[in-house]
């Protein structure tokens, strides 16, 4: 167990470590490649300044030493181009280190977590609020139940006088006599025409038929 846990960060330091190695030995690499290749330019322009001043032998000669250099700079770039690779590898092992590690960390953290909340708790618990949701539904009923005089009451009964109540508003708003408003005749004050209301003569038959109406109301 010891093991495993200090193991960890050991591996972890160890794959920082080789990576920063190969680092350097990458930007070492670079650097003699850049300068070979100054080597390869000279030697180029030595052989040009040979070629012109006639001396054959010594313009090959530096592309001899050119070819060397070039060889050189070929080597140069296998190294890097492998130096690259196992970076690349390197990298992807970490990730997947990593990677594997926190899916265990989280396979164990669910596996306590199931630990803790067991089923057959969880079952005892939606029980209780069941039952407790039963009872107070059940308290609810009880206490909107009619009590003492009210729970003898009859619904059909009430009701029925409710409607003989509406029956007989609605008969004494008919029999209520019309009311009408009174007319307004035009008249003229100094050139302006306006309207004033004309006062309205009631015939006896009238008069009689609005006190039978009254009569009948009362």
């Amino acid at each position: 167990m010891l093991q495993r846990v200090f193991g960890k960060p050991k591996q972890e330091t160890n794959a920082l470590a080789t990576l920063d190695k190969l680092n350097e030995t990458l930007e070492m690499l670079e650097k003699k490649e850049k300068v070979l290749l100054k080597k390869v330019a000279a030697e180029v322009e030595k052989a040009k300044e040979y070629t012109r001043a006639k001396n054959k032998r010594a313009a090959i000669q530096c592309l001899k030493r050119k070819r060397l250099y070039e060889q050189q700079v070929e080597q140069l770039g296998n190294f890097q181009l492998r130096i690259h690779d196992q970076m690349i590898m390197l990298e992807g092992a970490k990730a997947t280190t990593e990677t594997v590690d926190a899916l265990r960390t989280g396979a164990a953290a669910m596996k306590a977590m199931q630990k803790a909340t067991n089923i057959d708790d969880v079952d005892k618990t939606m029980d209780e609020i069941n039952e407790q949701t039963e009872n107070m539904k059940q308290i609810q009923e009880a206490l909107s139940a009619p009590i003492g005089a009210a729970a003898d009451f009859d619904e059909d009964e009430l009701e029925a006088e409710l409607e003989e109540l509406e029956g007989a508003e609605l008969e004494e708003q008919l029999l209520q006599p019309a009311t009408t408003a009174p007319a307004t005749v035009p008249y003229v004050i100094a050139g302006k025409q306006s309207t004033r209301p004309a006062l309205q003569k009631t015939t006896p038959e009238e008069d009689e038929l609005a006190a039978l109406q009254a009569e009948m109301a009362l």
